[in-house]
């Protein structure tokens, strides 16, 4: 079975900066095309961010231009710098497959209030 761990979350105000880790278990990290997700309270989880196996990234217009994704196929990592929080960004951001194969992981919490 396949973990993914994320980390990275935190406490930030508005306008502050992220830097989000998902460490997965397996090699066969590096044959998927990963994703970013996140699921505010009373929400539905929602994507924000893919990146392909060789680094090509594609972001939702809520975070294009604030969010770049990246990942270390060495170290089947996967990172989300996330810069101008907004509140809005507050939500647990978890880590998977473009396609959702894997089992969720914990999550990561971020928080954007003043």
């Amino acid at each position: 079975q396949v973990q993914l761990v994320e980390s990275g979350g935190g406490l930030v105000h508005p306008g502050g900066s992220l830097r989000l880790s998902c460490a997965a278990s397996t090699s066969l990290f590096t044959i998927y095309t990963m994703g970013w997700y996140r699921q505010a309270p009373g929400n539905q989880r929602e994507r924000v961010a893919t990146i392909s196996t060789i680094g090509s990234p594609n972001y939702e217009d809520l975070v294009k231009g604030r969010f770049t994704i990246s990942r270390d196929n060495a170290k089947n990592t996967m990172y989300l710098q996330m810069n101008n929080l907004r509140p809005e960004d507050t939500a647990v951001y978890y880590c998977n497959t473009a396609s959702e194969n894997w089992f969720w992981g914990q999550g990561t919490q971020v928080t954007v209030s003043s």
